[in-house]
């Protein structure tokens, strides 16, 4: 499907695109043995000259690169040197993308210059033996819509490079294990908070603080807490370990500390167990949808990243079809309720090992060998591997040279002052949190409560709550192929207004006469459907969003800043739910999250960019766009052309995409 924001780029010399020309260029010229490209720093500010300390960091000036000065208004958009070799152009991850143009790093290199760097690539990486592969597959990153007439590809790579786009599911069996099995850690987080959901009907009776609402709150959230600090270790594990051992070690901390909480004797017990709990899944939700993400092809990425929130969900039904069995089995039902949580991770613990590792972190490590052979388990040929894995170096060479050696702490400062980054960050603030504004961790925790306030018994309540977690899981099952067409974006602007509604309408049903036998089923009604829209949107896009909106140098710090935002907003709304539930009521409650619900679409229509059908690595592009412009974008231009095309039904209506690709180039993984 082909995405409606992208098209070729205009020339700047004329056409409506001419007053978005920058005023002046200057180009990096970095010399690697593979890869030789030209960074264009763009500066709206200046009038035609920049100096090389402009357009040069301290540290690119430290490795000794070499600074050439160029202005493009004086010669076309490309060049070549003296000895015919071309220079790819590519924008600077730090540099503000102010054209909104998406470019492929190899677009445009002579075919002679880029078989040359090809050998010097697979000589130099242990890949002497697949020179001619990795030819073969340059040529395909380099100009994708062209594969039917190279006549360097056999029927065979033809045949499965075609199936990309005719049969974008059919994928290699190796990959489907490894989306299965990552998944299965995202299942412990689902099943526990409906265990601790179950758990809240009776544990707080037992340890006698049923009167004390922060502290129950605080017991419930305790996962939360812990994962507030965990998630920032994922950066240096995932660094030194790799993600198949982060997600072992993790696992760990789903089984033990799980285990224990049967047998805790009194409040402080379980609060620790559940605080040792969060340290393993800080880490492990911020691993699985980046490995995930890492491994996958770009066409269907969202898809199968998503099966990290299609698992929570089925943790979450599992979960209450685990309190429906032990509910009748005494006073230690809440206590098995709550261990029964740690069977997920049992398989995972044993099939981690035999899964490849993420090809990306690989590449990250310089160990090419190995990413192909990585990449070779995950794909359904050679050709499909190679290409993914050079198309993937070209762009990951260029953000290398911008952040390549820097510290973690630098790395954490560049989150709020790279452009790049900047916005990156911003999306994944925005995601997380409206995730948290809308008010589901609350409905997952604390619906067998809500349920006993409307009046059901226990044994009633936790069957309502079970309907809850069907839903939950049966309507994420079309966000698998929504999410990749319709587009991340869209789907959360279409389901934020309607889960809004629900909550009003629940808040309503609350008002009615207790007598009224109307007033429990209509409660029950309307928070399945706020459900079944939060689901295939809200749910899965989070997890998604922020395992491919950084580069690959700053993506777990970067996840670790999504992971701290979610967790922290989950921490506040779990702590104070109990008591704004005591003071406000039901109706006061469920009216305030279905505000947040309104004020979370406001939020992502203003700055959350669109992600589908892009590599990784492509995603430089869009991240770069500065934010003011794009929420410029979409008040003066979409928002009329919504109000003009769908409001009053004018078909003359047209919008110029704000993303366009240059000189009619297109994605190496534009099969989609």
């Amino acid at each position: 499907m082909k995405d409606p924001n992208l098209q070729p780029a205009i020339d700047s010399n004329g056409g409506d695109n001419s007053q978005a020309a920058i005023a002046a260029h200057s180009l990096v010229q970095y010399s690697h043995p593979t890869l030789n490209y030209e960074v264009t720093t763009m500066d709206s500010r200046t009038s035609g000259k920049t100096s090389s300390k402009d357009a040069v960091s301290i540290d690119d000036k430290k490795e000794g690169v070499q600074v050439s000065t160029y202005d493009h208004h004086q010669d076309g958009a490309r060049s070549h040197d003296e000895e015919g070799i071309f220079r790819a152009q590519a924008e600077h991850p730090e540099i503000h993308n102010i054209e909104a143009i998406l470019k492929n790093p190899l677009r445009g290199i002579p075919r002679a210059t880029l078989m040359e760097q090809v050998t010097v690539f697979c000589n130099e990486n242990e890949l002497g033996q697949h020179v001619e592969l990795f030819k073969k597959a340059a040529l395909v990153a380099q100009s994708p819509n062209d594969f039917e007439t190279m006549p360097e590809l056999n029927e065979d790579d033809r045949y499965h490079i075609r199936r990309e786009k005719t049969h974008k599911w059919a994928i290699s069996k190796q990959l489907w294990m490894l989306v299965f099995v990552v998944s299965l850690g995202s299942a412990i987080q689902g099943w526990d908070n409906t265990g601790a959901n179950g758990a809240n009907l009776s544990f707080p009776q037992e340890f006698g603080i049923e009167h004390q609402e922060w502290l129950v709150g605080f017991i419930n959230s305790a996962p939360t807490i812990a994962g507030l600090m965990s998630a920032w270790l994922s950066d240096p594990l995932n660094n030194w370990l790799g993600r198949r051992w982060v997600i072992f070690i993790t696992a760990l901390f789903t089984v033990f500390p799980v285990l224990a909480q049967a047998f805790t004797r009194n409040w402080w017990e379980l609060a620790i167990c559940r605080l040792l709990l969060g340290v393993g899944i800080g880490c492990k939700i911020t691993t699985i949808p980046i490995m995930t993400a890492e491994s996958v092809p770009t066409a269907i990425r969202g898809g199968l990243v998503m099966s990290f929130q299609l698992f929570v969900a089925f943790g979450i039904f599992l979960g209450f079809c685990s309190n429906m069995i032990f509910y009748g089995i005494g006073r230690i039902a809440w206590r098995v309720q709550l261990a029964a949580a740690f069977v997920p991770a049992v398989p995972l613990l044993v099939l981690v090992w035999f899964i490849p590792e993420s090809p990306r972190w690989l590449l990250k490590k310089r160990r090419y060998a190995a990413s192909f052979r990585s990449f070779c388990r995950l794909r359904n040929s050679n050709i499909q591997a190679a290409r993914d894995l050079y198309y993937a170096h070209a762009q990951i060479e260029i953000e290398r040279h911008a952040f390549e050696g820097r510290t973690y702490s630098r790395r954490l400062r560049d989150l709020f002052v790279v452009p790049r980054l900047r916005t990156a960050t911003l999306g994944s603030l925005i995601v997380m949190l409206a995730q948290q504004l809308s008010g589901i961790n609350i409905i997952a925790f604390y619906s067998s409560s809500l349920f006993v306030n409307a009046g059901y018994s226990t044994k009633q309540a936790l069957s309502a709550s079970l309907g809850f977690g069907a839903v939950n899981t049966l309507f994420a099952l079309p966000a698998i192929w929504t999410i990749d067409t319709f587009g991340r974006r869209n789907l959360l602007l279409f389901t934020f207004p309607n889960m809004a509604w629900c909550l009003f309408a629940a808040a309503g049903a609350f008002t009615m006469s207790v007598d009224n036998s109307a007033r429990v089923p209509l409660i029950a009604l309307f928070v399945y459907v706020f459900t079944a829209f939060y689901s295939p949107g809200m749910g899965p896009v989070p997890n998604v969003y922020a395992s491919e909106c950084f580069p690959l140098s700053h993506r777990e710090i970067g996840s670790s800043w999504s992971i701290f935002i979610n967790n922290s907003f989950s921490t506040i709304l779990s702590l104070t739910f109990p008591r704004m539930l005591a003071k406000l009521g039901p109706t006061g409650a469920l009216c305030f999250y279905g505000g947040t619900n309104l004020l979370a679409f406001v939020m992502i229509f203003l700055g959350l960019p669109e992600t589908k059908a892009l590599t990784l690595e492509e995603l430089d592009f869009v991240f770069a766009v500065p934010a003011s412009r794009f929420a410029s974008y979409q008040v003066r231009s979409y928002l009329p052309y919504f109000v003009k095309r769908h409001l009053f039904w004018q078909k003359s209506a047209s919008l110029t995409p704000l993303y366009r690709w240059e000189d009619g180039q297109s994605s190496a993984s534009a099969l989609k």
